[in-house]
This record gives structure tokens, sequence and C-alpha cells, in this order.
């Protein structure tokens, strides 16, 4: 497996370093480097890395707030984070987010080896439990084209037809989900509803964004494989669609 990984450091030469490190990892796909944590941020959403080596002291934003921000707007999928630093005192804010390193500059390869090692372990633990999960839902089954869904919006619950759903992101910790006559914030995640609507003509276009292809207008190019898909409502909502997505997104309409 191939382990997409992105550097968020500001610094040339600890950007440099850290390159050749990595170019001697196997099955390793490097990314842009982001400079700034805004940057970071965008390259999030354009790369989907799987890993961010991340420094704690960035420009604009520190490397610890653009984690907390990255997994706030991220809600069901957050990279594996790596922290590096030429300081020893941010160990708390490591802990915090639940990094799976912390790694102190100048790098030593042999500490950086030991990093690399937990970074595949987690990988792999993560992967095994995706591979259990498909299992888990290949024997559920689909839903009836008549069934509705009862979403709890904090105050009632609300009655929906999945049909009428355009799409569903993720929206300061709830999940806000636009129909075709009102849009709905809900208590649930994202892959909670995507559970819900099995059996439906649902699509995660972006580890953010759960689309009905029923309404999808049309598909265009965006850059660095990734793609946009305009939507049939009234504003032509543009939703992204990742690399890795657009793939399978194209095999289904060409069916």
């Amino acid at each position: 497996m191939s382990i997409q990984i992105l550097i968020a450091e500001d610094e040339h030469m600890a950007r440099k370093e850290l390159l050749y490190l990595l170019k001697h990892e196997e099955n390793v796909h490097i990314c842009p480097a982001a400079e700034t944590g805004e940057q970071l941020i965008e390259y999030f959403f354009t790369y989907e890395p799987d890993v961010i080596f991340l420094d704690v002291h960035m420009p604009e934003m520190s490397g610890v707030e653009a984690a907390k921000k990255i997994f706030r707007i991220s809600e069901d999928y957050v990279p594996l984070i790596v922290f590096t630093t030429a300081y020893d005192d941010y160990a708390l804010d490591a802990f915090e987010i639940e990094a799976v390193d912390y790694l102190l500059k100048p790098y030593d390869v042999k500490r950086f080896k030991i990093a690399m090692k937990r970074v595949r372990k987690r990988l792999a633990q993560i992967e095994d439990q995706k591979v259990d999960w498909d299992k888990a839902k290949e024997e559920v089954q689909p839903n009836s084209s008549s069934q509705k869904l009862l979403l709890d919006n904090g105050e009632r619950m609300v009655v929906v037809d999945p049909e009428s759903i355009y799409y569903a992101v993720p929206f300061k910790r709830m999940l806000e989900i636009h129909t075709t006559d009102k849009t709905i914030h809900c208590r649930m995640t994202l892959q909670e509803l995507e559970d819900m609507l099995m059996g439906f003509a649902f699509f995660r276009t972006h580890r953010s964004y759960l689309v009905n292809l029923n309404y999808i207008d049309e598909i265009t190019p965006w850059f660095n494989g990734t793609s946009n898909i305009t939507l049939k409502d009234k504003q032509q909502t543009i939703i992204p669609v990742s690399r890795s997505a657009r793939k399978t997104l194209l095999t289904i309409f060409s069916k």
C-alpha cells in the first residue's frame, strides 16, 4: 500500500532533510510541501494525505492550530500526525491531538525509522478496521426506496425522504443536510448518514461530502487529478471530488 505523505514545514533545509529521509522509504508518495498553516489546510483537502509531518512553528497559523482545524472540518477522517520541532517542550500538544510520533530537529535517522514503523503499524490497523467494516456492511440488506429517515436536529426528530437529499457535509460538529426544500442540521457523522443510506444512489465524492448521484448535473476537471461536480439545485452547488473518488465516479457513470 502506497502512503501519501505531506510535509508541512516552512524552513527550506528542514524540509530538504525530511524529503531526503522519506525518499529512502518504500511505498511512499510525497505530496507538494506546505509552508504555512493555511496552505496545509488547502493541501490536505487537495491531496488527501495519509500522514502529515507537521512543524509546530508555522507562519500565520501554528501546526497545532492547523491540525485542530483539519480535525474539526474533516470529522470522519483525520490523517496521522507526526510532529516535527527543534524544541522538546511540545509533547503535551502532540498528546492532545493524538499524534503518532514526535520528532526533534535535526533528525536522527534511527529515530526517524522508528517513527515510520509506528506510522505503518497504525495505517495497517486502520486498514484492517476498514476491511472488517466493509464485511459487516455487506451483510446489511439494502434500504427500500420507500424508507424514510428519522433525523435528530437537537430539538425534534425530522422525517426526511432520502431521495430529496442533494448532499451532506459536516458543519460545526453537526451534519448539514441539504434537501430539495430545506437544510437540516443533525447530531450525527457523515459516516453514520452514509450507512443509513445504503441501497440509495449516494456517493462519497470527498471525505467531507456525501452526494446524491441523481442530482449531479456535470463533472468538470479541476487540478492535480481532482474534479468538481455541479448539482441540479437552484444554487448550482459546486462540490469537490478527490483524486481517489474521481475514477470511481467516472466508472459509475460510464456503466
